[in-house]
């Protein structure tokens, strides 16, 4: 693989640490070394990242990729190359395929796809019952033994409590988590959006911060009862991240995650507003008149985006420790699954290629340290995952390594994404923080030009 320097750049690492400006050697895949000033060797490629900043290579823990049987959708060469363009060098595919992923064999033709065509390292999770319609529990044994690094039905939660009790119970073995989307059917049934006052407004039946509230005490319960390791996907609610803080100070085996949507944006994105950062009066914003932008299919999504509180809830359940991971549920669609009415519309919202530049929002607004922020994309999903050899610059470590400009200012174009999924409500939008390059095991799988 020869030598790479990368010079000059502003090195984070927060696994060890680190926020210095230096240089970064790299050699045969690996990371060599990091210091203030590396010598050029002979024959080195030399990429100059003065004014950028140079960190581990960002890990995602959530992402939905289509293949097999959702190809219309995305695939895994195109959903690896739009991580890549993100900024990812490891990415956690979701089961919710067709056929599901809770066979050895549906684990091992996506690692092999991933492998032949992939942009960047794909870990698959494995289903938690067969064909994720929690009935019966998978094999799970067999699923870890193929290469899964966790269980989730994620679409379909595991409503049947009994059912969760097992796979909790079982998966002990494995010391993999069962990952639930949490939601109660009930609750949610009928559902398009959050419930509140954008949801009144628009005469769309609601989904209650409950639904998901209700799931994570359960999952909770039960974690403590079996002595399993529960994790819950892209939570949304204060009231959620309120119990998993409380289950962590008890020592109860319980991590979670959060989206960049979900701590960037609002339930008054569907109005086509600005979500959480507009400045508007609440009053002004209740009965103002509706424009074409209402109706956002783009900004539908589940859990769905919630209230300005939640928002501020999730921002603050980053900076205290509660949240482990910021991870993207990427949800790629056609675009027949949007250009309909909202009640129509799909869920989900394609985030790779904007992660980075919406969370950015965060940092330059002086609510969350960049430090901060490159911990929850990196060290922090390589903990939860047992790999201590990513999401980190230490000396012998893969050289996953991502560059970015953390003050680039660019439009998001979606037309120009290179997943299959144009889905996103910030098309249009200017964000401030953009990736460079993508360097997976030294070598360069992303560079703009």
């Amino acid at each position: 693989m020869g030598q790479l320097l990368i010079k000059g750049g502003r090195i984070i690492d927060p696994g060890q640490g680190m926020d210095r400006i230096g240089d970064v050697l790299v050699e045969d895949g690996v990371v060599r070394g990091v210091a203030e000033q590396i010598p050029r060797p002979d024959h080195a490629e030399v990429i100059d990242a003065s004014g950028k900043v140079v960190c581990p290579g960002f890990i995602d823990l959530h992402c939905h990729l289509r293949e097999p049987g959702f190809e219309d959708k995305e695939t895994i060469a195109t959903g690896t190359r739009a991580a890549a363009k993100g900024g990812f060098t490891t990415i956690c595919a979701m089961p919710n395929t067709n056929p599901a992923m809770d066979s050895w064999a549906v684990i091992e033709y996506v690692l092999r796809k991933a492998r032949d065509e992939g942009a960047v390292r794909v870990l698959p999770i494995g289903c938690v019952t067969k064909g994720g319609n929690g009935q019966e529990l998978a094999e799970m044994g067999e699923l870890a033994d193929a290469g899964a690094v966790g269980f989730s039905d994620d679409g379909n939660p595991v409503a049947d409590s009994n059912i969760m009790r097992q796979a909790l119970s079982y998966s002990t073995a494995q010391g993999l988590a069962v990952i639930n989307h949490c939601e109660d059917h009930a609750l949610f049934k009928g559902g398009a959006m959050n419930e509140g006052w954008v949801s009144n407004r628009l005469g769309i039946k609601g989904i209650p911060n409950s639904s998901e509230d209700i799931m994570v005490s359960r999952d909770i319960a039960l974690t403590e009862l079996t002595g399993g390791r529960f994790h819950a996907a892209h939570l949304s609610t204060g009231t959620s991240l309120g119990l998993v803080r409380q289950a962590k100070e008890r020592g109860l085996n319980v991590t979670c995650e959060v989206t960049p949507h979900h701590l960037t944006l609002s339930d008054e994105a569907i109005l086509g507003l600005s979500g959480a950062d507009d400045t508007n009066h609440q009053a002004e914003k209740r009965f103002a008149p509706l424009t074409a932008a209402a109706y956002e299919t783009r900004a539908k999504v589940n859990p769905p985006l919630r209230a300005t509180a939640d928002v501020e809830a999730l921002v603050e359940g980053l900076k205290d420790g509660t949240i482990d991971a910021i991870a993207t549920d990427h949800a790629p669609h056609n675009r027949v699954d949007k250009l309909c009415t909202f009640q129509e519309a799909a869920f989900g919202i394609s985030v790779f290629e904007t992660a980075l530049g919406s969370l950015m929002g965060l940092v330059h607004a002086g609510r969350v340290e960049l430090p901060l922020l490159i911990e929850k994309l990196t060290i922090g999903p390589a903990r939860f995952l047992g790999r201590p050899d990513l999401g980190t610059l230490k000396e012998g470590a893969p050289a996953d390594i991502t560059i970015f400009d953390p003050d680039a200012e660019w439009i998001v174009d979606a037309e120009g994404f290179v997943s299959k999924g144009k889905n996103t409500p910030l098309d249009g939008t200017t964000l401030k923080g953009r990736v460079v390059a993508t360097i997976l095991g030294g070598e360069v799988v992303y560079q703009t030009q």
